[in-house]
């Protein structure tokens, strides 16, 4: 019988052009090769399987081939190329840290180092997991590293780069390895399947793809697996029942339930999942990634981020088309909040329950919400047309000088003062404006006065409760209305917040532009009860009825704020 060697091995790259995903490493790497600029020392850092040892070593024997070929690749025919491909050669030297990490270790190394090649040009000492070096190992190599024979050449491989000590990082060449996408993992998939006659499903490659998070090596291990698993017969059911994945199936259905506002039915389902033995909390985390995915299949420009099947990426673009973006976006938050609060939950299930709960209602709240922004909209139609009929007869009052012009709703209509000092009243011009001086009774100044007060209801409730106890003074030979407040507070609120809107609406109603108003601060006045409102005032109020507060105060060292 045949010996059986795994994937792993039997089609590990041995040239260049059959790296997998790592082509910027590789450009690299030959075109020092071709320029003849060789480093002394080089480090490969990345994730676990993404090809930093088969990198090391297609670069060890290429430097030392004998015929490297024109596109930079060792021929694989010469001496030197297959003493290394038999296991047998002298010149290329690997060490693993991780059993290997003591000063001895290190020393023995480099008692070997000034020994020169016997088939090449150099000397390659490969050393992997070099982050497991102890700190005495380390600065035992530091001076070989730094100053090595010519015909020595180090390759440093590491998972956890930020454990080299810098003084070793900056003797080195650093090449950062990334992850293989998933579309490069199925391609090399589908190579060996093919290789090995082995049938297969391109979904099922897939998902094998997503699951190892870029590392080739892991997918090998799996697809042999599988291979085994279903004799030779590599289906998308297999490969999810095997890797007990959550066939992403589920989570289309669960979008069409939320859509259709069907609670029975997303609750029964997700019953389902958990009697599967699926953990909710890995399930809160796909739906979230699956809505991710549909956000990036709505935009032709970002689709091509997904990394599925083409059988898989139709299913995401037509789901995709049947959801706004702000009903995508709201349910993301509301799964984000979801996954937050889970570890820290006491009844993680009925969390994840209530959680579709609210999907399968978003829907409803959002036609809801439309449909209160509309009557809005429609309340400010109606406002706007019955404001211009206002400005209308505003526009009419020269013609009938006595006629009393009915503005008592403007109060209760927003922006309507302001569209009718735009639209001057009539006058032609604003100076003619300005210096209109009509009559008016105090019994008209103080109807317009409360109509305003009124005005600001909802939107200043606090200047409201101020304005609407106080009353004013009145001096009718200049048309001076003056007001008190019992605090500065309030009397600068009332300046930054009212003062200018009031005088206007008073001068526009009234159509006397002489109007104007001053405030003070009225401390000596016993009708109306002083109330601190600032943090010094209430300090000064408090001390006022218990001076011990500022013992207190000073005992514990504290501020008055």
């Amino acid at each position: 019988m045949e010996k059986y060697i795994v994937s792993a091995r039997k089609y590990r790259p041995d040239t260049f052009n059959s790296v997998v995903g790592q082509i910027t490493v590789t450009t690299t790497l030959k075109n020092s090769i071709k320029n003849n600029q060789l480093a002394h020392a080089y480090l490969f850092c990345g994730p676990h399987g993404v090809g930093k040892t088969t990198c090391a070593r297609v670069f060890a024997k290429t430097i030392n081939c004998l015929n490297i070929t024109e596109d930079i690749e060792p021929c694989n025919e010469c001496i030197s190329c297959k003493s290394y491909n038999e296991g047998r050669s002298f010149s290329i030297h690997e060490l693993d840290a991780a059993s290997n990490n003591s000063v001895e270790d290190i020393r023995n190394l480099i008692e070997h180092i000034h020994i020169p090649p016997q088939i090449g040009k150099y000397s390659v000492y490969i050393i992997d997991e070099v982050h497991m070096l102890s700190q005495a190992a380390f600065n035992a190599f530091l001076k070989t590293l730094e100053e090595p024979p010519s015909h020595a050449i180090f390759i440093l491989a590491t998972t956890e780069k930020h454990k080299i000590i810098p003084t070793i990082l900056s003797r080195c060449q650093v090449f950062d390895f990334s992850r293989i996408n998933v579309e490069d993992i199925v391609k090399h998939l589908e190579y060996i399947a093919k290789k090995e006659n082995i049938s297969y499903q391109i979904d099922a490659l897939n998902v094998i793809a997503h699951k190892v998070n870029g590392s080739l090596r892991n997918a090998l291990s799996i697809f042999d697996q599988i291979s085994n698993y279903t004799n030779k017969n590599i289906t998308y059911d297999a490969v999810i029942q095997n890797l007990n994945i959550l066939d992403y199936t589920y989570y289309f259905q669960f979008v069409n339930f939320f859509v259709e506002k069907n609670i029975s039915t997303t609750l029964l389902l997700f019953d389902e999942i958990l009697k599967k033995g699926f953990d909710a909390h890995n399930f809160i985390i796909g739906l979230m990634q699956h809505f991710r995915d549909l956000l990036v299949a709505k935009n032709p420009q970002t689709a091509k981020l997904l990394e599925y099947s083409d059988n898989v990426k139709q299913q995401y673009f037509s789901q995709a088309q049947k959801l706004s973006n702000d009903f995508i976006f709201e349910a993301l938050d509301i799964l984000n909040e979801c996954d937050i609060n889970y570890k820290g939950s006491k009844n993680q299930r009925l969390l994840v329950e209530i959680t579709l709960m609210k999907l399968c209602n978003l829907q409803h709240e959002k036609k809801k919400q439309l449909t209160e922004e509309s009557k809005i909209e429609e309340l400010d139609k109606q406002s706007f047309e019955k404001n211009s009929k206002i400005i209308s007869k505003t526009n009419n009052y020269q013609k009938e000088k006595n006629d009393n012009l009915n503005l008592t709703q403007i109060p209760s209509i927003k922006g309507s003062i302001n569209k009718i000092l735009s639209k001057n009243n009539g006058f032609e011009k604003i100076d003619e404006l300005k210096n209109l001086r009509e009559p008016f009774s105090v019994d008209d100044l103080r109807s317009k006065w409360f109509d305003y007060i009124e005005s600001i209801k909802e939107d200043k409730p606090r200047m409201y409760q101020i304005l609407i106890s106080k009353s004013f003074e009145f001096d009718n030979s200049n048309n001076l209305i003056k007001i008190g407040f019992i605090s500065k507070v309030q009397l600068e609120e009332f300046e930054s917040k009212i003062k200018d809107n009031l005088l206007n609406y008073l001068r526009t109603s009234l159509r006397n532009f002489g109007i104007s108003i001053e405030t003070f601060v009225n401390e000596g006045n016993t009708n109306e009860e002083k109330r601190p409102y600032t943090v010094e005032e209430r300090y000064k109020f408090l001390f006022q009825k218990n001076p011990l507060i500022e013992k207190l105060r000073k005992d514990f060292n504290m501020d008055i704020d």
